[in-house]
């Protein structure tokens, strides 16, 4: 379901080649968690291979990985197609198998089975190959996005998740610190972004179930001929919360094609109309949350003095949104 990896076949219970940790995997747990994170990866051959028989599958097909979580292509027992996704718990992947149970399929990957003392979770086997990044018309990709963010947002999120509430509180605690020790034209927005976010956040912040990454990558294809819907979220990191907070990573998408349309503000402008008009949001209220994901970011650029990818976008965004 993310990026390929090469590997040769093996059966349950071998730890073979197959069930070697792709070595980019591993440099990026050491290098997000150190020590923690090495040794959560030397552990995954083994919690691999103890699944697949405990659930009875055969690996079937190469490896892949995103940035945290090991996916394992496998058939189960009667040879239906599925996925063992194997990533740590950590507050942002904790809540997926009850965000997934929640959805039951609809608009999102099935959970099929779960194991809670790992985090891991065989699920349905979508078409890796087919995602919203592959269909040309962006605006076409961003009504699918948006179709599904008015789904999936109409289910309450079950107890025990993280809530938006909480992470605005914790936004707001970390700007004084951060203002200090940035740029003044670092500086300046985070001052400005954490006013918007202080005002939207001394209301309740609701309590409709989150995808929070909700972009074109996490959007696939059911595989051919499966009677499924046409396209279906992946790899949710949930929350309870207001919708609005869900719009950032959408604005983001193919970036290209907003500066390529020659007038930058303009196009973030009308994809924000087009994701609030289609999910049914209330304008101001999405606004002021999706100013709350920006200062996320420019929190983490102050606090790391790091470039980030997303600096020039978020900027964008906040003109765009805020003049």
């Amino acid at each position: 379901m993310h990026r390929r990896t090469a590997g040769p076949l093996t059966s349950p219970g071998s730890q073979g080649p197959a069930l070697a940790v792709p070595e980019r995997l591993r440099e990026w747990h050491r290098g997000w968690f150190g020590d923690a994170g090495l040794a959560w990866v030397d552990a995954l051959p083994a919690l691999a291979a103890g699944l697949l028989e405990h659930w009875s599958l055969a690996l079937d097909g190469p490896t892949t990985h995103g940035a945290v979580a090991w996916i394992l292509p496998v058939r189960r027992a009667d040879g239906t197609p599925a996925v063992l996704k194997l990533q740590p718990i950590d507050d942002e992947t904790a809540g997926e198998p009850a965000a997934l149970r929640a959805w039951a399929g609809a608009g999102a990957v099935r959970l099929v089975e779960h194991d809670p003392p790992s985090g891991s979770m065989l699920l349905e086997r979508l078409d890796a190959e087919r995602s919203l990044l592959g269909v040309a018309d962006d605006l076409a990709a961003l009504q699918v996005i948006a179709e599904l963010l008015a789904r999936l947002s109409r289910t309450p999120a079950p107890s025990g998740l993280r809530r938006l509430d909480d992470v605005a509180a914790r936004l707001l605690e970390r700007v004084p610190a951060a203002v200090r020790r940035a740029p003044d034209e670092l500086a300046e927005p985070l001052t400005r972004c954490a006013a918007v976010v202080r005002e939207v956040s001394s209301e309740p912040a609701g309590d409709r179930l989150l995808h929070w990454d909700l972009h074109f990558g996490n959007v696939l294809a059911p595989l051919p001929g499966a009677a499924r819907e046409p396209w279906l979220a992946i790899d949710p990191k949930p929350l309870a919360g207001d919708p609005g907070f869900e719009l950032l990573p959408a604005l983001h998408n193919r970036w290209d094609d907003v500066v390529a349309t020659g007038d930058v503000e303009r196009a973030v402008r009308r994809r924000f109309d087009l994701l609030t008009d289609v999910a049914g949001l209330d304008r101001d209220r999405a606004r002021a949350w999706t100013v709350a994901r920006v200062l996320e970011n420019l929190l983490w650029e102050a606090e790391t003095e790091a470039a980030i990818w997303s600096a020039e976008p978020d900027r964008a965004v906040l003109r765009a949104l805020l003049g």
